[in-house]
């Protein structure tokens, strides 16, 4: 996708809307400390941590987050994870525009060690976690991190039901690869892959058929919801499954213009985002359920952010309060 197609898209929601389960909407609470610790994935702040990567982790540690959440591409990542960067909807730049920023894995500790910052996870791709495993563990440890984590699966590798059923026995061989290296393996849910087909939901039958000791699962609230799915119920049906959770609020209630399945359809939804607690979904209630069955990360996530000083920070204090 080029930059002028992205900000088009950008200011557009062409998305179709439905009525979403009772229990995911909002409800007053009362609850302090609800989380007395929360991450920030770093992908709310590219272009601020591309400019100044140290600035921008001295932000972060003073609005009160005490870990983040990496990126990829990265300097020990698979070429072709390296090659997709330029289809990132970014600016073009000299500088690191993810991963490490230009930093080593030990680097990376020391500097957030300095603003009393921890990485338990980092976001990388399919082909570095099959293949590259080594490499990515080996610097996944060295930053401090327990979990390696696949955003997305890629669009050519699930266009059918059979695509799922081999991604199942991949993951768990994924997850089987990473525990041998000291590390565990996660899996992060967009929208796609909870259309029915053949009468399978292909996202569940991932779930049902992957090792639960080997193969764990982040929960993204916003692609969920964007997904007409109930986190409820997810976090029931596979407790003790989820153990990293992004969380991020809807300002309408507004669903994919389709099956969630591409990159567009995803963007088209950026300017529904909003800062935890202005929105239509149950934040904390979600969060209350979350810690009863097992996630042990949460991490604030408003993609691309717009005055990330304030929505961020808008978050934390929600969440925290």
């Amino acid at each position: 996708m080029n930059r002028s197609l992205f900000l088009k898209n950008l200011s557009l929601l062409t998305a179709g809307s439905a009525l979403m389960p009772p229990s995911i909407l909002a409800k007053p609470y009362s609850l302090n400390k609800l989380l007395p610790e929360v991450g920030i994935q770093l992908f709310s702040i590219p272009l601020l941590l591309n400019k100044d990567f140290e600035k921008s982790i001295s932000m972060i540690s003073n609005m009160g987050y005490t870990y983040i959440e990496f990126f990829g591409p990265y300097y020990f990542s698979s070429q072709s994870a390296k090659d997709s960067v330029k289809n990132y909807p970014f600016p073009p730049s000299d500088n690191p525009i993810s991963g490490f920023y230009g930093n080593k894995g030990l680097e990376v500790k020391s500097i957030l060690s300095d603003y009393n910052l921890k990485s338990p996870s980092l976001h990388t791709d399919l082909d570095t976690l099959e293949n590259h495993m080594g490499k990515l563990a080996n610097a996944a440890l060295k930053c401090g991190a327990e979990y390696v984590v696949l955003p997305a699966i890629p669009p050519d590798q699930r266009t059918n039901i059979d695509d799922y059923k081999r991604i199942a026995d991949r993951f768990n061989s994924i997850g089987l690869a990473a525990k041998k290296e000291g590390i565990s393996f996660a899996y992060h849910n967009h929208g796609y892959g909870f259309t029915e087909k053949k009468g399978l939901i292909p996202t569940e039958y991932v779930f049902d058929n992957t090792d639960s000791d080997l193969v764990f699962l982040q929960m993204d609230i916003f692609w969920t919801l964007a997904a007409g799915q109930d986190p409820i119920r997810l976090l029931n049906k596979y407790s003790n499954r989820y153990k990293l959770m992004h969380l991020k609020d809807m300002k309408e209630n507004i669903l994919f213009d389709g099956d969630g399945e591409s990159f567009d359809q995803w963007i088209t939804l950026f300017p529904n985002m909003t800062s935890c607690g202005k929105g239509i979904a149950d934040i904390k209630g979600i969060i209350n359920k979350a810690k009863d069955v097992g996630v042990k990360h949460f991490f604030v996530e408003q993609d691309m952010a717009q005055n990330p000083e304030i929505v961020l920070q808008e978050s934390f204090d929600f969440i925290t309060s």
